[in-house]
């Protein structure tokens, strides 16, 4: 029962993460009317990926949380864990809100580098918890590919 609970909550506050993110950052009128560059996906698959990537984080970190590893890792992971969720939340306010799109892309870089810390650190209690990451890490070097471009179609 606990297993589930810690599982449930994990998955429930990453998701929430998404949903506060996209109601605070709400303005797709942006994304609709800007330049956007080759390869650049429907507006529609957007919510279904990132449903899919906080699902994925969320299960992530009560695999890590619930491993046999030591306090102190799991304490590092979680601090990186929620930094990157907080870089997360605020690129959303910084692309579509404020369209700072070279300050975004920089945000987005240091976010990247934050999931790629995050997900050495989940490797070290749980592997499976490690490769669940990899989609997340493809897709946000992705979005650096559409934030980059996006500022350079803009000017």
């Amino acid at each position: 029962m606990k297993k589930t609970w810690i599982y449930t909550v994990n998955i429930a506050a990453a998701l929430g993460v998404g949903v506060l993110s996209a109601f605070v950052s709400g303005n797709m009128d942006v994304f609709q009317t800007i330049e956007k560059p080759p390869l650049t996906p429907p507006a529609a698959l957007f919510p279904i990926v990132w449903t899919i990537l906080f699902t994925l984080m969320g299960i992530g970190i009560s695999l890590v949380l619930t491993s046999d590893s030591k306090t102190g890792q799991k304490k590092e992971s979680l601090r990186l864990y929620v930094l990157q969720l907080i870089f997360n939340f605020f690129w959303s306010i910084l692309f579509f809100n404020m369209r700072l799109f070279g300050v975004a892309f920089f945000w987005l870089l240091a976010l990247w580098i934050l999931i790629v810390l995050m997900t050495v650190s989940f490797r070290k209690s749980s592997k499976p918890a490690a490769y669940l990451q990899i989609p997340y890490i493809v897709w946000v070097a992705f979005a650096g590919y559409l934030n980059l471009a996006i500022y350079f179609l803009s000017k």
